[in-house]
């Protein structure tokens, strides 16, 4: 069984699993050292969300959800969302989409954005899965 809890406070062991799951999303990102977790957790604007399994006690996934206010409303995103490769095909990265939304809808956001690379086939289908819809617009970013 897996279960799903907002961080708010960073601890060694958080630390570490940052250390194990970011490279399985990012090769050319470094983990987020324990400041930065502390950070973000203290910042009303983020949420981390850890996936623990309840068998192991150990924590086999995270997701970030961000809110921002746009003259539209509130927005919320979905970023770095990662499953233990070794958990994966569990329903672990549903569980932590859903508490995402739920938590989302709770704060009165106006909806939920995501992006996924095509190559991630199971995320991909999850997200429309879940209702997410394939938005016709271009994506871009400078890199700084």
């Amino acid at each position: 069984m897996i279960h799903i809890t907002e961080l708010v406070e960073i601890d060694d062991e958080i630390v570490a699993a940052f250390d194990h799951l970011i490279p399985q999303l990012s090769s050319s990102n470094p983990p987020p050292n324990s400041d930065e977790l502390s950070q973000m957790a203290a910042d009303p604007n983020i949420v981390l969300f850890i996936a623990r399994d309840s068998d192991t006690g150990g924590i086999v996934g995270t997701l970030t959800l961000a809110f921002f206010r746009i003259p539209t409303g509130l927005q919320a995103r979905i970023e770095d969302v990662v499953v233990d490769e070794v958990v994966r095909g569990r329903g672990v990265g549903e569980q932590l989409t859903n508490a995402a939304i739920d938590r989302a809808s709770d704060a009165g956001a106006k909806a939920v954005g995501l992006t996924s690379r095509p190559a991630r086939e199971a995320a991909n289908r999850l997200y429309l899965r879940r209702g997410f819809e394939i938005r016709d617009t271009n994506v871009y970013r400078l890199k700084l």
